[in-house]
């Protein structure tokens, strides 16, 4: 008897020894982090002494069964603090502030590492040496049902099937307790606790590692992360045989070649959901970049598929041919427009080979007739014909003159997939190329590693409105994505549409589409939505018959010195204000609601400062096209703004 009481007792001592809580707060003490060690690794957040997350177990499970996480004994923690101004290159503002306080974990076999900034925490694994990870555990329970904005998988099915996707859908606004349990969702998810503060979940410095989804399989109120496997056989297919398409998977998520720091677990945390719309955590969190990227040089591009190639007044035949892209490069040209992509068509179709282009299409005339007229050209690429030879295409189109690419249907996260991300980033670098990835998944600190990545898809966005149906509610989506989708990173949403409808006078069309709300909002969007190579949707001769219009676009800036968020509440409205050199871009979009707004200067203004205003017309409530710019004069401060339902709004100063 004796001899089991010692036995026990040590045991416990052992434990005892073993588990041990740590603690680390933001510098402005606000927010609060627990670690626990010993059985289970956890952690905690509270902020202002009220618990946003209850403890949420963390671990890497190996292939060979060895638990990094629980009994994990570490010998040192190291604390430290970061308060620095960092420059940022095609971004939304041209300095980024980054104060923090960091916790890292040293064990024999792996370092954890946290981070609390005011706004937000994070963590992640780095391992010693070549791992091959089977699973990761990261939870995220909460101690009160929270709402949550939630991008669900489009296609259902099994959890394997929805590993092939598009990362692109509208929110479903829901409990967490009422998630589907048989979907995924894609990052970033937004919630608002109940006590008051808006948490985003997502990722950062997502190099070479699977990404992560998130799912409720349990009803309760805790989140679960689930990650692809690793692809073990990969075939050509899917869309015009440009995808790659997973047909067996390894049993583990992860293979290292050596020890490398796995992405941050990313959780943003605000007091309102204004501050979630300019935070740049994600940023700061990633790698910086290396090397002179100076000749990245971000702009707007005429784009030739939303509208299909729909040019009228001419005298030739329009569609994928010589003359239809020097129109658009004569567009651009014309009105300061940096770029012209050529879009799917222009390569041979189901041959997957860049090398082959249709023989309507002279490249190397073409990219000369628009060198000469101070534009370039950018190429789009299915991810297929793009992988089978990068270095190839990218030396032998760059020295065509050929600006960047936009890489498309990827429909994939998993390890490989992620990496081809930066190999593309790397190789287009190597010569001068920039890229947008489209078909993509979030972005995740890539822009800021290889500031030659200038968009990423990810996102619901104009190009919806081809195909899909009345009962569609782009508007809502719009002024939702700002506080979700968008504090990730820049999307490739492809906004300037010149026909604008009303929710009763909208349907879908593919050779003449439409927007969903005002022509204001259009414009809007140029000023709310980040992308530093932003698209201009519509037909070249239907911006020619909007001048107007089509003149404030070409000269509204990509990237930013200054960003901030006025004001907004997710899925109702935003304003947002931009500052460019010594001029200030300010707008405002609604929902379907009418809505008079208040926009707030972010700058001194005397009474009487004259601004000029783009807002709804009188009529917009019945015809989206009505808009009206007029000079408008500061009073308090202040600039007031009725927006019709589906509104926007732009004030210039």
């Amino acid at each position: 008897m004796k001899k089991v009481l010692i036995t026990a007792l040590a045991a416990l001592l052992a434990l005892s020894v073993q588990a041990k809580d740590y603690k680390i707060s933001s510098p402005d003490g606000r927010i609060n982090v627990m670690i626990q060690s010993g059985s289970t690794l956890s952690w905690s957040v509270s902020k202002d002494g009220t618990q946003l997350m209850a403890p949420s177990k963390m671990c890497l499970t190996l292939a060979d069964g060895i638990q990094y996480g629980p009994n994990a004994k570490f010998r040192k923690a190291q604390r430290s603090s970061v308060s620095q101004t960092l420059k940022a290159q095609n971004y939304k503002r041209s300095e980024v502030k980054d104060n923090y306080n960091q916790l890292k974990l040293v064990s024999k076999q792996f370092d954890l590492i946290f981070r609390v900034a005011d706004d937000g925490v994070a963590y992640r694994f780095v391992t010693k040496k070549a791992e091959t990870i089977a699973s990761e555990t990261a939870e995220f329970n909460f101690p009160d049902d929270p709402m949550g904005w939630i991008p669900y998988v489009r296609n259902g099915g099994s959890f394997e099937n929805q590993f092939f996707n598009s990362f692109e859908n509208v929110y479903s606004n829901i409990r967490i307790s009422a998630w589907d349990p048989t979907r995924m969702a894609f990052l970033p998810v937004t919630l608002e606790s109940t006590a008051g503060p808006r948490i985003c979940i997502t990722e950062s410095d997502l190099l070479n590692y699977p990404g992560m989804y998130l799912c409720n399989r349990n009803g309760g109120t805790g989140l679960e992360a689930m990650f692809a496997g690793y692809p073990k056989t990969i075939v050509q297919g899917g869309h015009n045989m440009l995808q790659g398409v997973i047909t067996s998977r390894e049993p583990y998520i992860y293979k290292g070649e050596k020890g490398e720091e796995l992405p941050w677990r990313v959780m943003v945390i605000t007091d309102d959901d204004a501050s979630l719309a300019d935070n740049d955590l994600v940023w700061r969190l990633a790698k910086p970049s290396e090397g002179d990227f100076s000749w990245v040089k971000p702009g707007k591009v005429a784009w030739d598929w939303w509208n299909d190639w729909n040019i009228k007044g001419v005298d030739f035949a329009s569609g994928i041919n010589n003359d239809t892209y020097k129109y658009y490069i004569d567009f651009a040209a014309a009105h300061g427009v940096e770029y012209v992509i050529l879009d799917e068509g222009w390569a041979v179709n189901l041959q997957a080979d860049l090398m082959q282009v249709v023989p309507e299409i002279d490249l190397p005339m073409l990219s000369r007739y628009a060198i000469e007229r101070g534009v370039k050209l950018v190429l789009w690429a299915g991810y297929w014909a793009f992988n089978r030879d990068m270095e190839g295409v990218c030396k032998h189109y760059s020295e065509m003159g050929i600006a960047g690419w936009k890489i498309d249907f990827m429909n994939r996260d998993d390890q490989p997939m992620v990496a081809f991300y930066e190999q593309a980033a790397r190789t287009a670098a190597k010569y001068h190329q920039f890229v947008d990835f489209h078909g993509a998944f979030k972005p995740a600190g890539l822009i800021r590693t290889w500031p030659n990545v200038l968009n990423f898809e990810g996102v619901n966005g104009l190009e919806q409105l081809k195909w899909m149906g009345p009962e569609y509610d782009e508007v809502t989506y719009d002024v939702t994505i700002p506080f979700t989708r968008l504090v990730a990173g820049p999307c490739d949403y492809t906004q300037g549409a010149m026909r604008n409808a009303i929710k009763a006078n909208y349907y879908p069309c593919d050779n003449e589409p439409m927007s969903q709300g005002t022509r204001c909002r259009q414009l809007a969007e140029y000023i709310v939505f980040d992308a530093p190579f932003t698209m201009l949707c519509d037909s070249p001769t239907n911006y020619e018959a909007e001048e107007e219009c089509t003149r404030f676009i070409a000269s509204v800036p990509t990237v930013w010195d200054e960003t901030i968020a006025l004001d907004g509440r997710i899925g109702d409205y935003v304003v947002m204000a931009r500052r460019s050199g010594g001029k200030w871009y300010l707008a405002a979009m609604t929902d379907w609601d009418a809505r008079d707004i208040t926009i707030k200067l972010p700058f001194e203004a005397a009474d009487g400062t004259e601004a000029t205003l783009w807002r709804d017309g009188v009529n917009a409530h019945r015809n989206g096209q009505d808009y009206r710019k007029e000079a408008v004069k500061v009073s308090g401060g202040e600039v007031k703004v009725h927006l019709a339902p589906g509104g926007g709004c732009v004030v210039v100063f």
